[in-house]
């Protein structure tokens, strides 16, 4: 072959070649293009899919949303109408009692013109009565003036003296009347504001004494008490200052003090030292520092206690302190800081149904005796002393006002006060709250029987119910119906100047007239 063939040859299988890649390359793009629109078709449809599904869980999405925005809005909406409702509520409970309120104006104001015309008819009667005594005085005067041997002065002395009696014993009754219907007002509003002030309180107070009693395991614990030539003994009395009292009681040693602090620190200390057998001077000094620490931070305690019952707060700790000491302190066998408490109570309830400044109030009447905390230790009266530390630590006025008003040292500023002396009264004279000696109990009956067989027309006088109630018999030629009212009165206001005495004195003056005769 010659190599123009064989060049013409090589030439057409390589061009023969490059027409079988192309179609080839051909075929396979034509194929890869399919492929591509084919996965493109399908990517389209997935994603179609997946739009579409989205768009659904939007849309059910949106569609809960919706429902919960509105059920949170109908919720919101009843929760409305239920604010509403109460409201309305309490706007017509509101209206309720306003209407009662008007009610009881309503009646008030009619009680009060029934009242106004009854004085008017009264003023007018009364007009009429003096008309009538003109007129009966004129036909006396006639004929008194026709009697002979009658002077027109001695007839009209006569008439006189016939007027100013009747006159006065008129007058005497009117008196009696208004006092008695002002006297049952009175007593009737007082009793249901102290009986609602008074009915919580379960008052329990023991009375105090100057001893106290410690009990022993054995009779052999009082020599080891006593100690070797009584230095025990004597070291223990002189740590308390308390005497300490041995005798033939069994098992048993008494504390005689009338400091009840230093005899409750003895109390302590002797109850350690027994208990833990170890008694000598070194030890019983120790034991009493400590008994004397723990009772000082009882009193605080207590104090506290009461403080935050009765809701006062901001009490200053010296105050605090020292009005803890009255847990150890008694009036006529009650004790001080359970009185203080109970006239805080009753004080503060009639403040609330009075309407007044109830905190203050309960604060005023808790330290109105805090002053006898110091008196052991200080020169000057109880009031003197509370009122020097209340001001002293920056208490208010009216505390200040009720520490002296309540024993007539001042006069009372503010109207809680009368109601701190009313309960500090209350306090005092309920029934078992204090007990009095037999020789105060018998002088201040003499004297009450005494102050009524002063005034003149008293035949005789007896105190009765344990000189709560003082029965007064006159002559009924010396002392009319008219003037048994004047003397009630009288001895009733002598016995409050001259006498001292828990709660009231009932005063009954009795006047009675007998005829007598025998039958033969």
């Amino acid at each position: 072959m010659t190599p123009v063939l064989a060049a013409v040859a090589i030439g057409a299988a390589a061009l023969v070649g490059v027409l079988l890649g192309w179609l080839a390359e051909r075929g396979r793009l034509a194929r890869a293009k399919a492929g591509a629109e084919a996965e493109s078709a399908r990517i389209r449809g997935l994603a179609e899919q997946d739009a579409e599904r989205i768009r659904k869980a939007a849309e059910l999405a949106g569609r809960e949303e919706a429902i919960r925005a509105k059920e949170d809005w109908e919720r919101e909406e009843a929760r409305r109408r239920e604010d509403v409702e109460r409201a309305e509520g309490r706007l017509e409970e509101r209206r309720s009692a306003l209407d009662r309120k008007y009610d009881l104006l309503d009646e008030k104001e009619r009680q009060v013109g029934a009242r106004e015309t009854g004085l008017a008819t009264r003023a007018a009667e009364l007009e009429r009565q003096a008309e009538d005594y003109e007129r009966l005085a004129a036909q006396a005067r006639s004929r008194l003036e026709s009697l002979a041997g009658l002077t027109a002065d001695e007839a009209k002395r006569q008439l006189m003296r016939q007027m100013e009696e009747e006159a006065r014993s008129e007058a005497a009754n009117t008196i009696r009347e208004i006092r008695e219907n002002a006297r049952r007002e009175a007593e009737r509003e007082a009793k249901n504001i102290i009986s609602l002030a008074i009915q919580r309180i379960a008052a329990d107070h023991t009375a105090e004494t100057t001893v106290s009693v410690v009990s022993l395991p054995s009779d052999e614990m009082k020599g080891r008490i006593i100690g070797r030539e009584g230095r025990n003994i004597r070291a223990f009395e002189q740590a308390t200052g308390v005497d300490v009292i041995i005798d033939d009681t069994p098992e048993a040693v008494i504390l005689s003090a009338f400091d009840p602090v230093r005899r409750e620190t003895a109390r302590i200390a002797l109850e350690k030292l027994v208990a833990d057998g170890r008694i000598h001077p070194g030890r019983i000094e120790e034991v009493v520092e400590k008994s004397r620490k723990e009772v000082e931070e009882g009193m605080i305690q207590a104090a506290e206690e009461i403080l935050y019952e009765l809701g006062i707060h901001g009490v200053h700790p010296e105050i605090v302190k020292i009005m803890g000491r009255l847990k150890f302190r008694t009036s006529y066998g009650q004790n001080q800081l359970q009185h203080s408490r109970e006239v805080a109570i009753v004080a503060g309830n009639m403040a609330a149904e009075m309407g007044l400044n109830v905190t203050l109030t309960k604060r005023a009447a808790l330290l109105h005796d805090v002053g006898k905390g110091l008196t052991h230790e200080h020169e000057g009266t109880h009031v003197e002393l509370g009122w020097q530390l209340c001001h002293k630590y920056g208490e208010h006025d009216m505390v200040l006002n009720a520490i002296k008003a309540h024993h007539d040292e001042e006069p009372h500023r503010y109207p809680e006060t009368f109601l701190v002396t009313a309960a500090d009264a209350i306090s005092g004279a309920r029934p078992g709250a204090r007990r009095e000696m037999f020789e105060t109990y018998v002088k201040r009956l003499e004297k009450l029987e005494e102050i009524a067989q002063s005034f003149a027309g008293v035949e005789r006088c007896f105190a009765i119910q344990a000189g709560r109630e003082i029965r007064v018999m006159v002559n009924p030629e010396g002392v009319d119906d008219s003037g048994m009212t004047g003397l009630s009165e009288q001895i009733a206001r002598r016995l409050e100047e001259e006498l001292q005495y828990p709660g009231q004195i009932k005063v009954v003056v009795i006047r009675e007239t007998r005829a007598v005769d025998f039958a033969r």
